[in-house]
């Protein structure tokens, strides 16, 4: 089966995951996976993720973060870019999501980083996601 969306895909695992309090969930490895999930974790919104063998496949587990009361830190995550609709923004356009308290996902020329880091290194690029 093809999949028109792999990082729509991997997005809507998080997100159900975490509606039901999972401590951990699998998605189909990729490249570009890999860099968002990166990103996650350096922010802090997951705890780990590692790549896992399952047979002849490779598999991304994805480790969930909760709060010591068992509240998850992820609550929203958005899909920005579409297939159908690329969202393209310059570091002049990159607002704070939610007032800071959110990140966006952007991939950019100097690779996959936050909107924090964009502004930091005062470059723009294709937004992949957003969560709070």
């Amino acid at each position: 089966m093809s999949m028109t969306d792999p990082i729509a895909d991997l997005l809507t695992r998080i997100r159900n995951a975490v509606s039901v309090r999972q401590r951990q969930v699998d998605a189909p490895a990729s490249t570009m996976k890999s860099r968002i999930l990166e990103v996650l974790k350096r922010e802090g919104y997951i705890e780990d993720f590692k790549v896992v063998e399952q047979g002849r496949r490779k598999m991304i587990r994805v480790y969930l973060k909760y709060s010591p009361v068992g509240e998850p830190v992820i609550t929203e995550i958005h899909r920005e870019s579409k297939p159908g609709r690329r969202v393209y923004r310059d570091v002049t356009e990159l607002a704070p999501v939610l007032r800071g308290t959110g990140i966006a996902v952007i991939a950019t020329p100097r690779g996959v980083l936050s909107d924090r880091e964009c502004r930091k290194e005062h470059v723009g690029g294709e937004i992949l996601c957003t969560l709070w």
